[in-house]
């Protein structure tokens, strides 16, 4: 192989790999989820009946019917969202977009806990560790985050790039999936029903 080659591969891999995660600033929009259906009325098996506090708990559509894990290795059921919006915001640990809008996504969360559930769904191999730390480093510790590193929920919802968000009505039908500039989640959020 010649030096020219030689030299000439590691800048087009990393060219490739940055491409490939969209950290370059893409706004091309994730194909259309597959594994999650974008409608559910019906609920899934044992998905209604009361609730903790005695009362009729929501149907769960079937894009909520799954698990996870937190940030802090606890268990995480996508039906816990059923009956209320939800905006699910897809990060990576060493994506600097994402650490650049996380204090914002925090006052979305914050400003919105009464009406939508947010969780922050991080993964493309950031490891467990640095998750945590970005976490914690960012303040986004008010809201769950789900440690999925598999990219299980990441495929379920089509995501392809962090900095991406899934805007689910209070059916639990995806009404958004794809970046949004922080205003525009605002907007967005405002709207949800």
């Amino acid at each position: 192989m010649s030096t020219a080659i030689r030299r000439f591969l590691p800048s087009a891999l990393i060219a490739a790999v940055l491409t490939l995660t969209a950290c370059g600033g893409s706004t091309a929009q994730p194909p259309a989820p597959e594994a999650a259906p974008t409608t559910g009325a019906t609920a899934a098996p044992g998905g209604t009946g009361p609730d903790a506090t005695g009362g009729a708990r929501p149907a769960t559509p079937p894009t909520l019917d799954f698990t996870a894990r937190t940030l802090d290795d606890q268990p995480f059921a996508g039906s816990s969202l059923a009956g209320k919006p939800a905006v699910l915001w897809f990060w990576a640990a060493w994506c600097t977009r994402c650490r650049g809008v996380a204090d914002e996504v925090a006052a979305v969360a914050r400003d919105n806990a009464a009406r939508v559930n947010l969780v922050g769904v991080a993964g493309l191999g950031s490891g467990a560790d640095a998750m945590r730390r970005f976490a914690r480093d960012t303040g986004i510790e008010g809201f769950p985050n789900l440690a999925d590193d598999d990219g299980a929920v990441w495929r379920r919802f089509g995501v392809t790039s962090q900095e991406q968000y899934v805007l689910l009505d209070s059916a639990g039908k995806v009404v958004h999936s794809g970046p949004l500039s922080q205003d525009e989640l605002r907007r967005r959020v405002a709207k949800l029903t």
